[in-house]
């Protein structure tokens, strides 16, 4: 039986790219392990990835603009601003594209912390324990505090 031929750094690198975007940092984490040296004894430098990953960002499979596009579509629904700028960090996004986006996040940002807030609880809390329990948890979501109070005010107004 054939054993099929390790794939090289770059096709593995179109491979993960064709399933979703990557930032450069998280490709190059991904890309790292399967980094050889043509003799065993020589050492793999990290040029070799920073070239694959330059000429990919040059022909336009790479991008971290796009990584951040996709992301905040996929979380915008469910998180707060401050949730999905800590995984842009995370995933080694420049600081200045979290600039950029962090605007559009927080213009909808009570909407989204209202829409996860009605969708978990959708009832007032009935004391001050409720009342923590909930702002804990839109917390956790990534929302700040004076979104919280505005969504937990809206609805003690709205009755």
């Amino acid at each position: 039986m054939r054993k099929r031929p390790e794939p090289t750094l770059r096709a593995r690198a179109l491979q993960y790219l064709a399933r979703r975007e990557y930032s450069r940092a998280e490709l190059a984490a991904k890309l790292r392990p399967y980094a050889k040296a043509e003799d065993e004894f020589e050492q793999v430098q990290p040029v070799d990835i920073d070239r694959i990953l330059d000429d990919l960002a040059a022909s336009g499979y790479l991008s971290d603009e796009r990584a951040v596009t996709q992301l905040l579509h996929a979380r915008r629904p469910r998180f707060g601003a401050q949730r999905i700028a800590h995984e842009l960090l995370q995933k080694g996004i420049s600081h200045e594209l979290i600039e950029k986006a962090l605007p559009a996040l927080k213009e909808a940002e009570l909407e989204t912390a209202q829409g996860v807030w009605q969708k978990k609880y959708g009832a007032l809390p009935r004391d001050a324990k409720e009342k923590a329990r909930q702002m804990r948890f839109l917390q956790s979501r990534g929302f700040s505090m004076d979104v919280i109070f505005k969504v937990l005010r809206h609805d003690d107004e709205a009755q």
